[in-house]
């Protein structure tokens, strides 16, 4: 993301009143803390399982139509197949875009996490994202988003190259 989000500690962490259970921020809030810190963490870790099982789907289901399209293509006949390529250009472009979607998701998750972890005595996520250069350097991390926002374009460019073989150019000039 070009403009990084900011995690307000007044959005994140309740303001108490001197009669409220945790005034001191004793060991019930350090606990109740933990506990929360515990549940986001693992809800952040099933976005990456829902991201993964996205891609698995569009990964297949393009993998599939091409494959069929290979199939169809040396036939005889290849009236409608361009309709296929471009369903196949259309589900690439929204997987391109639930990609980007789980991408700034996710980021969105890990800047609350980090925000959490300034009140517990580690923050592991916060220095291992230091220690990866933040994403921006390439020979210590490249965030998986860089790579996985490509396949779809692959796909998009396949589909298209698809669309161009098949449709019936010809029947398309002479009705010019």
């Amino acid at each position: 993301m070009a403009d990084r989000a900011v995690v307000s500690d007044e959005r994140l962490f309740s303001p108490f009143s001197a009669d409220h259970p945790y005034p001191a921020k004793d060991d019930p809030y350090q606990g109740h803390l933990i506990e929360q810190y515990k549940v986001y963490v693992a809800a952040a870790d099933k976005i990456s399982d829902r991201r993964q099982a996205a891609n698995s789907y569009f990964l297949a289901v393009n993998t599939a139509l091409l494959a069929f399209l290979g199939y169809a293509i040396p036939k005889e006949s290849t009236a409608y197949l361009w309709l296929l390529g471009l369903a196949g250009m259309a589900l690439s472009y929204l997987w391109y875009r639930i990609v980007r979607s789980y991408r700034d998701l996710n980021t969105a998750k890990f800047l609350v996490i980090q925000k959490i972890e300034t009140r517990l005595p580690l923050r592991p996520f916060e220095a291992e994202w230091q220690a990866m250069g933040e994403g921006k350097n390439p020979t210590l991390y490249k965030p998986v988003t860089h790579v996985e926002i490509g396949v779809p374009w692959v796909f998009f460019v396949l589909h298209a190259f698809v669309v161009f073989k098949t449709v019936p150019w010809q029947s398309i000039a002479v009705h010019m």
